[in-house]
């Protein structure tokens, strides 16, 4: 999925007649995630029985007339949705419902990934690439991976980057500059109240954040708010936050494929026991791509507090994959 070509990359996206993917959707077709130059075959995948309002927003796609969109396919059959994939971007997925727990959502979901995670496993391309965006994203990932044993499991990859750019853009706008100005941010662990927000290795034009910043503005607001800023937007905009969400899917993806350009960013992928998470955990990691491939930045040096954070959400994690295991059998 590297360089200039005529040969068109096949995107399957599911939960194609969702709110996130109404926003994701165009900026695919757009050339925002692989290139102006590169066409795309793009698959809309939703469950058994579910895709008249899929069929809708292909219609409106295909009125749209958009020069890269070679093919336009809508199917709830899962191994044609997935058959030679390059890139999926996994966003169906069950909603917690009233007085559900985040395991009766885990539990809900699990059935889902098993299925596209070996359909993934049976008919996508070589170098297939899966996002996980809907939630409990981390697990979700986890799950898919665990269903498709012939697929390296770093090609599983969870949204994170949502909270990324939600923390850049609250501390740029603290601090007065653009969200460019800062870099080696990271948000470890997982895409749920327990996240740890790590601005120990942030720079603003080489000065540190840390100091910069009140440590009592950091642990007190900044942390918390990034955390609840899904609630706050559902309570300010009476709905979720569906188009940033499909935005940070595109940055996601379009830095795994092209590169992050030496900047950090945040990557939900599976360890491999790096900082002391278990291994196969689809953990949030302070990544940087290069020629498609990702990498965890090496050997940074934590204090306690970070450690203590990052073990919170290892925890949490664990008891969520341990759950998990359990649907898989």
């Amino acid at each position: 999925m590297q360089g200039t070509t005529t040969t068109p990359v096949k995107v399957t996206v599911t939960g194609a007649g969702g709110n996130i993917a109404y926003s994701l959707l165009w900026r695919i077709a757009s050339g925002d995630v692989f290139g102006s130059d590169r066409p795309v075959d793009l698959t809309l995948l939703e469950y058994a029985g579910k895709t008249g309002k899929t069929e809708g927003v292909a219609m409106e796609l295909a009125d749209s007339a958009l020069p890269l969109v070679t093919n336009l396919t809508v199917t709830d059959d899962q191994k044609a949705g997935f058959d030679g994939v390059n890139a999926a971007f996994l966003v169906g997925a069950k909603p917690r419902g009233k007085g559900e727990t985040r395991a009766d959502m885990l539990a809900s979901n699990g059935e889902i990934f098993v299925r596209q995670g070996r359909a993934i496993n049976e008919v996508a391309a070589d170098d297939v690439r899966v996002l996980v965006v809907g939630n409990p994203a981390n697990t979700n990932a986890y799950i898919a991976a665990k269903s498709a044993p012939d697929i390296p499991a770093e090609r599983f990859n969870a949204l994170m980057r949502l909270d990324h750019n939600r923390g850049l853009s609250m501390l740029a706008e603290h601090l007065g500059v653009l969200p460019s100005a800062l870099d080696g941010f990271v948000v470890w662990g997982n895409h749920a109240e327990t996240q740890f927000l790590d601005i120990e290795f942030l720079r603003m034009r080489g000065r540190r954040v840390t100091d910069l910043v009140d440590r009592d503005w950091y642990l007190n607001e900044f942390i918390p708010r990034v955390a609840q800023r899904g609630s706050e937007i559902i309570e300010v905009r009476g709905r979720s936050s569906a188009a940033s969400a499909a935005s940070a899917a595109v940055d996601h993806m379009r830095d795994w494929v092209h590169g992050s350009g030496g900047r950090w960013v945040t990557v939900a992928q599976p360890s491999h026991g790096d900082y002391g998470v278990d291994e196969g955990l689809v953990f949030g990691f302070p990544t940087t791509a290069i020629n498609g491939r990702q990498s965890i930045v090496p050997s940074l040096d934590l204090s306690d507090f970070q450690r203590q954070r990052i073990e919170a959400n290892i925890v949490a994690l664990r008891e969520e994959a341990a759950a998990a295991d359990a649907l898989l059998g």
